[in-house]
């Protein structure tokens, strides 16, 4: 009898190790489909800072209002404005920007790339231009993709990984921006978003097998990248910046984004002061498939120094695709595409209720404005208008 008592007290005293499920994306064999992880798990379990994807966030919307304020569609549009309650932060007319933004000539002076622009050695604008937005629209839907894809890139693989993967296919994108970019200006805030999408695109492909909704991720992705797109094929965004961001985000995920393995100690090798806890994991620093994350790497250095050595060179691979336009820019009725040298006729009547009349050149057609003190930036912007 107390022999029994004493096992049955041995027994309660031993602590047991109950395998704990591990959210880190090694190469170990997982049982069965309880096992496997969803791939965007929920808010309860995340973990982790996000704050360079909230810096980044907050960078855009600083570049968005300044761009905004040099705008002041109220003075320098003579109130020909959308939403004219903002005052200095109205927009331009929707028939000028339908994105809700500023003018060209303000992109322009703000940072955007333009052909006639990079040929003039203003290569600087390939650093500013992933910073800029197109309009309203344009920060909200790229904003809140960031946020959703960013908050869980950074907390899976921390913020020196997701940062650089942001501001490299940024950069990436900017150089692709300039081998395509015609007489217009172009913004590519957008390529920092699609380098996220390809990176974890490159997550989903590579770690496969570990996920349990592995369709629908891959479906939000496609979504994700559809949406942007699309709002790509309206005026001033960049779909060519995209692209290459998006082509570097995935080599960069191919390299950067994997995680060391974890593994389950014995028994006998639990430390001193680790009596009593349920599992005891250490982690296990791995390589894994090194030659892939080479190639990737390999691969990556080549599209950055290709793209930079082209960007300076000025090459406009226009001449080569002649349909590669139709991919950055769809014309509407609504709005133009108009990305050709344009000039007006200028009359400005001297009398005491002063008009100016320009006239396009090209096809004819004509406008009258109640008003003649208006900068040469802003008369080229309603000239584009009017010969569009």
């Amino acid at each position: 009898m107390a022999a029994s008592a004493k096992i049955g007290a041995e027994l309660e005293l031993k602590p047991r190790h109950h395998p704990r499920r591990s959210f880190d994306f090694g190469d170990h064999p997982w049982g069965g489909d309880e096992d496997r992880l969803p791939f965007f798990r929920s808010a309860s379990r995340r973990r982790g800072d996000t704050w360079i994807v909230s810096l980044f966030v907050l960078l855009h919307v600083f570049a968005f209002v300044a761009t905004m304020a040099v705008n002041n569609c109220g003075e320098n549009s003579h109130g020909d404005c959308a939403l004219e309650a903002l005052g200095r932060f109205s927009f331009q007319p929707l028939p000028e920007n339908p994105l809700l933004g500023p003018s060209a000539s303000t992109l322009d002076a703000v940072g955007a790339v333009r052909r006639t622009l990079l040929t003039e050695h203003q290569s600087w604008r390939l650093l500013t231009a992933p910073w800029l937005h197109a309009g309203i629209f344009h920060l909200l839907i790229n904003l809140v993709s960031v946020m959703y894809l960013g908050i869980h890139l950074e907390q899976e693989f921390g913020p020196l990984r997701s940062g650089m993967i942001y501001a490299l296919s940024a950069l990436v994108g900017s150089f692709v921006s300039a081998l395509f970019v015609q007489d217009s200006p172009q913004v590519g805030a957008s390529a920092a978003l699609f380098g996220l999408l390809g990176a974890m695109l490159a997550v989903l492909i590579r770690y496969w097998r570990h996920f349990n909704d592995k369709f629908a991720a891959l479906l939000i992705i496609f979504s994700i990248f559809s949406i942007n797109f699309a709002v790509g094929l309206l005026p001033y965004i960049d779909n060519f910046s995209s692209i290459g961001g998006f082509i570097s985000g995935f080599l960069l995920g191919v390299v950067a984004l994997y995680k060391p393995q974890r593994r389950e100690l014995p028994p006998s090798k639990v430390g001193l002061f680790d009596y009593g806890v349920q599992s005891s994991l250490k982690l296990k620093q791995k390589l894994d498939k090194p030659v892939l994350r080479i190639v990737a790497l390999v691969l990556f250095g080549l599209v950055f120094s290709g793209c930079l050595v082209a960007a300076l060179w000025r090459i406009d691979l226009n001449q080569y695709c002649s349909w590669c336009y139709f991919l950055n820019c769809i014309a509407s009725k609504r709005w133009s595409c108009n990305d050709m040298t344009t000039s007006c006729e200028i009359l400005q009547s001297v009398e005491r209720n002063a008009e100016l009349t320009l006239t396009c050149m090209a096809n004819g057609k004509f406008r009258v404005f109640s008003f003649t003190n208006i900068s040469p930036a802003r008369m080229g912007d309603l000239c584009t208008l009017i010969c569009s």
